[in-house]
């Protein structure tokens, strides 16, 4: 089992940065990929961004240039970079941690990021 817990969300105006953490703990070698979703309400879960376990990174369209993701194995922790936020961002955010030997996904609880214009 993986566990995750996320930190780091919270209120800002739009143009803003906040930067949300992901500490992984438990069976740890069995990650590989790992990433952050976010939920707006009334809106389905989507992929924000995602860094595979050899460091290939891909991000929605919509977050290109204004979010990074980056993750620190030592720390065993990944990291969402948010610059120029907009008040389209506001949602949910999830951390995500994919099993390398299963299909199977792990959540954190989630950390609200709310962006006022």
């Amino acid at each position: 089992q993986v566990q995750l817990v996320e930190s780091g969300g919270g209120l800002v105006q739009a143009g803003g940065s906040l930067r949300l953490s992901c500490v992984a703990s438990g069976s740890i070698l069995s990650i590989g990929a790992m990433g952050w979703y976010r939920q707006a309400p009334g809106k389905q879960r989507e992929l924000v961004a995602r860094i595979s376990r050899g460091g290939s990174i891909n991000y929605t369209d919509s977050v290109k240039g204004r979010f990074t993701i980056s993750r620190d194995r030592a720390k065993n922790t990944v990291y969402l970079q948010m610059n120029s936020l907009k008040p389209e961002d506001t949602a949910a955010y999830y951390c995500n941690a994919e099993a390398i030997w299963a299909p199977t996904n792990y959540w954190g609880q989630g950390t609200q990021v709310t962006v006022s214009s």
